[in-house]
């Protein structure tokens, strides 16, 4: 099992700390959510608690994912970093690519991108986007950004963004590419690609969805590929409950280490404290 910290809701500054003690602990990598802004009212409620009440207070920092990663990877030499996730489809994807490709050479290939279609049907609209072909949409600009991150010239004709022959450099190492979510689409989307990113299920929920994705792999001839599912579980808290996660099929846990001793809201020093606890309880050790 390889151990993300998650950056959600954590201020600007203390990302920065929070990376480099990572490293020297031993954790795997960080993962950075995305929001272009915080409305103040919605027409849609919050599809992820049960009141439609949003998880993070007013004012939080929801600082530009690319530019918070590539601060952190030239901080770091050996961190990960990984979006959870990133709403690409609210952007034109070849800004899209420049961000990304961009964080991904700072970075030296430790960059993946997490991608989902997002829920706010107030944030598209904000950002001129159309919130109804967010799926499609986000479908064919993966199959453009993988284009546009290969060396030499790139064509693209497809339905929402055709692309006339150009080029784009600096060319990043590989990214890998994860879908987040967890409907019938999200699992297709994840099969087609490199792995899934499941926020915030139970146990139980992230073994159903590694099965169906597994399904939708075989029939797609991927098998024997590897699958990487990066989860964020919502009934695991223990080394043994990890420990039978990752033996059911995640590879990776999002966690925010310093909530298990301290809470949410608490001071850099203890979300220092939570890391090293965290990855003593949890056999987390440097390379």
């Amino acid at each position: 099992m390889e151990f993300y910290v998650a950056t959600a809701f954590t201020d600007l500054a203390d990302c920065l700390v929070l990376a480099e003690a990572a490293e020297e602990l031993g954790y795997t990598g960080m993962g950075v959510p995305d929001h272009v802004v915080n409305l103040h009212t919605l027409s849609t409620p919050y599809p992820y608690t049960e009141d439609g009440s949003r998880r993070w207070p007013e004012f939080t920092p929801w600082p530009d994912p690319w530019v918070l990663i590539g601060a952190m990877a030239a901080r770091t030499t050996r961190l990960r970093f990984v979006t959870s996730v990133y709403v690409a489809a609210l952007r034109d994807p070849y800004s899209v690519a420049k961000a990304i490709s961009t964080a991904a050479v700072i970075g030296g290939g430790r960059v993946a991108l997490g991608v989902g279609v997002g829920w706010s049907k107030d944030e598209f609209a904000l950002l001129g986007a159309p919130f109804a072909q967010r799926g499609a949409r986000t479908d064919e600009m993966i199959t453009l950004l993988r284009k546009l991150w290969s060396p030499g010239w790139t064509e693209h004709d497809g339905e929402h963004f055709p692309t006339p022959k150009l080029e784009m450099e600096p060319t990043p190492p590989p990214i890998p590419v994860y879908a987040g979510g967890w409907s019938e689409a999200a699992y297709r989307r994840a099969a087609r690609n490199d792995g899934w990113i499941a926020d915030l299920l139970t146990t139980e929920q992230v073994v159903a969805g590694i099965g169906r994705i597994r399904e939708l792999r075989a029939e797609a001839g991927r098998a024997d590929e590897p699958l990487t599912v990066l989860a964020s579980l919502a009934d695991a808290f223990l080394p043994e409950q990890f420990a039978a996660a990752a033996e059911a099929g995640v590879t990776a846990l999002l966690t925010m280490p310093w909530a298990y001793y301290h809470g949410r809201d608490v001071t850099l020093d203890q979300k220092l404290d939570g890391l090293q606890r965290f990855a003593a309880d949890n056999g987390i050790a440097p390379a």
